[in-house]
């Protein structure tokens, strides 16, 4: 027997139906505190991907001396895409920038006599690493036939700031929750092996081996990490697809944009198998440790 899972499959299942109360308990624990760290986690993601969609966004303006004609201006791209940093240069015309610029500012009279060869010949340059953009700046500046450049370092410094504090304080708040989740769940089986004390200690004083005491509850706690994986992910999807929906139907956060739950449904399921898994075994282990020093 002492060999044969298949026993003690049963008698993990069978003891959490047998003590249902408390095992609905240790369940319900678990599906909240891996639905708070879920969510914790989905917002950090998230948080993520608009930093990094903020970031593709932060450009460097890098305008053409006036002297150069068009041919040389567009000579300058090159140039421009090999400095280490840079992941694109595109140019703009004078009369592109034109275009668009009384286009923006179409309703406003001052703006409505401007002269063609008023802007600049100009390259848009997008970055790779937003860190590195004061080097990037000096480096665009430092090329031949660039009469001056924009970029606002102030705001990329703001980004790296966010990102970093952002991301800090995500994964402490998680360590923390996983942290109280394992010392909840071990206390709450705990509380379902404290009424089998006199079971332990019997099968103790007849010979029975720690790990033919222990199995049992290592696939007890197994069946209460996987159920708990199962419903709270069920639970994390409705919840996510709740706020993304309120979040779309809002005027005032609108412009906030989730990520599709279907594109990330698959680690998030893993991570909440694993996370319930490890959780409900560990605490199984934790539990009985007492009980077996008789």
């Amino acid at each position: 027997m002492r060999h044969n899972f298949a026993y003690f499959a049963k008698e993990g299942i069978t003891n959490m139906f047998t003590h249902g109360f408390m095992s609905f308990a240790a369940i319900g624990i678990t599906i909240a505190c891996l639905i708070i760290m879920g969510t914790f986690s989905l917002v950090a993601l998230n948080a993520q991907n608009l930093l990094d969609e903020l970031e593709s966004q932060n450009e460097i303006l890098a305008y053409v001396d006036d002297a150069l004609t068009r041919e040389e201006a567009l000579g300058i791209e090159k140039e421009l895409e090999k400095i280490p940093n840079v992941s694109d240069a595109t140019f703009v015309s004078r009369e592109t920038a034109m275009k668009e610029f009384q286009e923006k500012y179409a309703d406003d009279p001052l703006f409505a006599d401007l002269e063609e060869d008023t802007l600049r010949h100009r390259y848009v340059i997008r970055t790779i690493d937003i860190e590195q953009t004061r080097a990037t700046k000096e480096a665009v500046e430092d090329t031949a036939g660039i009469a001056k450049v924009n970029a606002y370092e102030a705001v990329a410094d703001g980004f790296v700031a966010i990102r970093n504090i952002a991301g800090i304080v995500c994964i402490a708040l998680i360590t923390i929750l996983f942290l109280v989740s394992m010392f909840i769940i071990s206390n709450t089986i705990k509380l379902t092996t404290f009424d089998r004390r006199d079971e332990i200690a019997i099968m103790k004083m007849v010979g029975a081996t720690d790990a033919f005491i222990r199995w049992p509850f290592v696939y007890e706690g197994l069946m209460f990490g996987l159920v708990s994986a199962v419903i709270g992910f069920g639970l994390q999807w409705g919840l996510y697809e709740a706020v993304s929906v309120g979040i779309d139907n809002s005027d005032t956060i609108q412009l906030l944009h989730l990520i599709e739950f279907s594109e990330i449904c698959v680690p998030v399921a893993v991570i909440f198998l694993a996370a319930g898994t490890f959780i409900g075994v560990y605490g199984s282990l934790a539990a009985i440790r007492k009980f077996l020093q008789v």
